[in-house]
């Protein structure tokens, strides 16, 4: 009978028990998703990804550079100024003006699903047992999700613009939003795995414990 009532009075301490492995890749997986959201969103918000020349593409404006002669005490000096247009048919690219609308509107998009997921993750981390689990698991699907929705539109923007497009040409917003879209597949692999190796921990744990 001691026993036995030794062995049920450890069982919730048991389920109680914190794994600081588990804690600290789910944190690590909050923290990354934060990051990478706010990352997509100053891409998104900027939107100017492609330098050809002196011709700026970018999701919301196309722009061509222009330079102005000028002189100031008989010495000669450069001034540039962007034309700036909203009418993207004007860049002469066929399907650019639709192409955009539609690669602007799938990344924002991913934003959206990536913060609805990253909420889930982290009200998941405030309620215990089934409720968790179901939440954690929604939100990494959503971030999945945004992953792929955030790759479909950076794809969409490269080949629309691909014989504008050189390596060096583009800006550090798109290499943000590049980096934000492998981040929201990385944490959204990483929060559907450990999800599904939190049973063989928990269970590796409890039994070091009762040994």
């Amino acid at each position: 009978m001691t026993a036995i009532k030794i062995r049920v009075g450890a069982d919730p301490r048991e389920k109680s028990t914190p794994l600081f492995l588990d804690l600290f890749c789910r944190s690590l997986i909050i923290l990354c998703t934060f990051l990478s959201v706010t990352l997509s969103s100053i891409a998104v918000c900027d939107g100017h990804w492609l330098l050809d020349g002196r011709r700026m593409w970018g999701l919301w404006y196309f722009c061509s550079l222009e330079e102005h002669q000028g002189s100031v005490l008989g010495s000669q000096s450069f001034k540039a100024s962007s034309n700036c247009t909203r009418h993207l048919e004007e860049a002469g690219v066929d399907g650019l003006g639709v192409g955009l609308a539609a690669c602007r509107s799938v990344i924002t998009l991913a934003v959206v699903s990536a913060i609805f997921g990253l909420e889930l993750l982290v009200m998941s981390q405030a309620s215990e047992g089934r409720d968790s689990s179901q939440r954690w698991s929604l939100g990494a699907w959503l971030v999945l999700l945004a992953g792929l929705m955030a790759g479909g539109g950076v794809t969409t923007f490269v080949v629309l613009l691909g014989a504008s497009a050189t390596l060096f040409g583009f800006t550090l917003t798109f290499w943000g939003q590049f980096t934000a879209t492998f981040l929201f597949f990385l944490n959204g692999m990483a929060a559907w795995h450990i999800q599904h190796i939190e049973p063989l921990l928990l269970s590796g744990h409890r039994d070091k414990l009762l040994k």
